[in-house]
């Protein structure tokens, strides 16, 4: 599946960074013990099928990639982290409804089409 993917602290820039300049990505950073992983990881996994690849969930084990969780300021479990260019654009922690997700979701695909739309604007000749 397209739309999710195991990411670790080797190929973050790779399957986050470089893939977040064609499809916002979602980093969902947790781990096997903590219970609100438990819970909001499968209903990530089962947005990011409902949306068919507009957007891509990583998973990070901050177990076992404890630098890359520091790198990213990450306080508790679970923390995602949307990615879109390049660049975090949005963040929360902690387990949450599926309604905010939804939105958290869609605030991130509209941000990256809009800043996609002004790309190409910035590009065009100057008459």
């Amino acid at each position: 599946m397209d739309y999710l993917c195991d990411v670790t602290e080797a190929d973050f820039e790779e399957r986050v960074v470089a893939r977040s300049h064609r499809v916002p990505v979602l980093v969902d950073i947790g781990a096997g013990w903590c219970g609100p992983c438990r819970v909001l990881t499968p209903l990530l996994e089962r947005l990011a099928k409902d949306y068919a690849g507009a957007f891509v969930l990583a998973n990070v084990d901050a177990d076992e990639n404890m630098k890359l969780a520091g790198r990213h300021k990450v306080r508790g479990f679970p923390t995602v982290i949307a990615y879109s260019r390049g660049v975090e654009i949005d963040r929360f922690h902690s387990a949450q409804t599926e309604g905010f997700l939804r939105r958290f979701i869609e605030r991130a695909i509209a941000r990256h089409a809009s800043a996609g739309v002004a790309e190409a604007q910035a590009s065009l000749p100057t008459p």
